[in-house]
């Protein structure tokens, strides 16, 4: 069975929106434990924020494509982010380890849009085109 490039951006739309599954899970646990860093938890707080309106955005996209997230792809993200948290639990350099997580994340997000959006203007659909590049903006 050959895989198309219409195949590749729903399989990556999937991948997208389960990253942001991972990433409001993580850093809800995160906003939960930073009681003594006020000004981070607010920080953190606005980010859950943009997070779930990205999640949003990926659904539309989705809709529109006709599919629907993948229920092992959002579980194994949950999954990932409940490690992370415990693991950030047993660790005296939380703050500190979660900086370093979240810059990397920040750009695993940036190429995973910046992918989806040439996956999309390859296969001729503008509008995820434009909803992924609302997202890195």
């Amino acid at each position: 069975m050959t895989t198309t490039a219409n195949d590749n951006l729903n399989d990556w739309l999937r991948d997208a929106h389960a990253m942001e599954q991972q990433a409001e899970k993580m850093l809800s646990a995160q906003a939960d434990r930073l009681e003594n860093y006020p000004d981070l938890r607010v920080c953190i707080v606005q980010h859950i924020d943009e997070t779930r309106w990205q999640q949003s955005v990926l659904d539309q996209c989705m809709t529109r494509r006709g599919i629907s997230s993948s229920v092992l792809k959002d579980l194994g993200g949950k999954l990932a982010a409940f490690g992370q948290a415990v693991d950030g639990m047993t660790v005296s350099d939380e703050v500190v380890k979660g900086a370093m997580a979240g810059y990397v994340f920040e750009n695993l997000e940036i190429a995973t849009y910046t992918s989806l959006i040439a996956a999309a203007q390859a296969v001729g659909d503008a509008e995820t085109a434009s909803g992924c590049a609302q997202i890195l903006a």
